[in-house]
């Protein structure tokens, strides 16, 4: 009679799979791993604060308008950036509607101008960037 029973081949019959390791070392490495996502998560926050905080700095302030009625004046005197005016007026044929007139966009210091026509003026504003 043959025997049938052969011993096991070395490496495959290794038992049940050890779990991971619960030691200090494998917490170090998922630490690692959760600082790692918790850096990028905060250099993005970061990056969006500051080019949030660097495009608010930007803006002109004090600024005031002067409503001429066919022309309109804008002027910044605090801040950095560009001012422009924009005068709307109210045509006096229904069928046309509004007229926007802008000024040209200037830095803070200078006058934004714009004429217009001599219709009923609706507002005068300042428009920043």
């Amino acid at each position: 009679m043959m025997d049938t029973h052969a011993p096991p081949i070395s490496g495959y019959d290794r038992g049940p799979v050890p779990s991971p390791p619960s030691g200090p070392g494998h917490a170090r490495r998922t630490g690692g791993r959760r600082a790692l996502v918790m850096l990028a998560v905060l250099t993005t926050a970061t990056a969006a604060l500051v080019g949030t905080a660097s495009s608010a700095s930007a803006t002109p302030t004090d600024c005031t308008t002067v409503n001429g009625g066919n022309f309109a004046e804008s002027r910044c005197t605090g801040g950095t950036g560009e001012h422009r005016v924009i005068m709307l007026q109210r045509h006096f044929d229904p069928a046309v509607g509004l007229i926007a007139c802008e000024g040209p966009w200037v830095p803070v210091g200078s006058v934004s101008r714009t004429l217009c026509a001599s219709q009923q003026v609706i507002s005068v504003t300042v428009q920043t960037r």
